[in-house]
């Protein structure tokens, strides 16, 4: 509701006990929430090629849409999709191990904690990020 509302700022992500504790699991499953979150603030093509105007003219009423070509080539459009929340059927995930989402949550944040690799900064970076320090202690009496 607050990035309905505009907001640009929403925290909390991986905060639980009211903020008193952190969890890696909890941040990427927020994560992924905030991506459903951004799909939803984006908005749907209202034009008359994504609302297929003219095919369902054609088709007319009582017709079958689902088979169409142009359904196939476009219903992904405004999906959303997560890599965490399982949609499958339930016997495809008891297939595949009956993971809950902790589960699948905590094995991401391992992955990442495990293979990210931070970007070097910017040539000059850390030069002016340590002027910004120097001049900031030296404003607040700290030197």
């Amino acid at each position: 509701m607050a990035a309905q509302g505009g907001a640009n700022l929403i925290y909390g992500a991986g905060m639980l006990d009211l903020g008193i504790t952190f969890d890696y699991a909890q941040f990427v499953i927020d994560n992924e929430i905030y991506t459903m979150i951004r799909k939803v603030i984006e908005g749907i093509a209202i034009t008359d090629e994504a609302m297929a105007v003219n095919l369902i003219k054609e088709i007319g009423p009582g017709g079958e849409l689902v088979s169409h070509p142009h359904t196939f080539a476009n219903f992904r459009q405004e999906q959303s999709t997560t890599s965490l929340f399982d949609r499958s059927m339930r016997e495809t995930w008891i297939a595949t191990g009956k993971k809950d989402l902790a589960e699948r949550a905590y094995a991401e944040a391992e992955r990442i904690i495990a293979t990210h690799k931070v970007p070097p900064l910017p040539n000059g970076a850390e030069a002016a990020i340590h002027d910004i320090v120097l001049e900031a202690e030296e404003e607040y009496g700290m030197k």
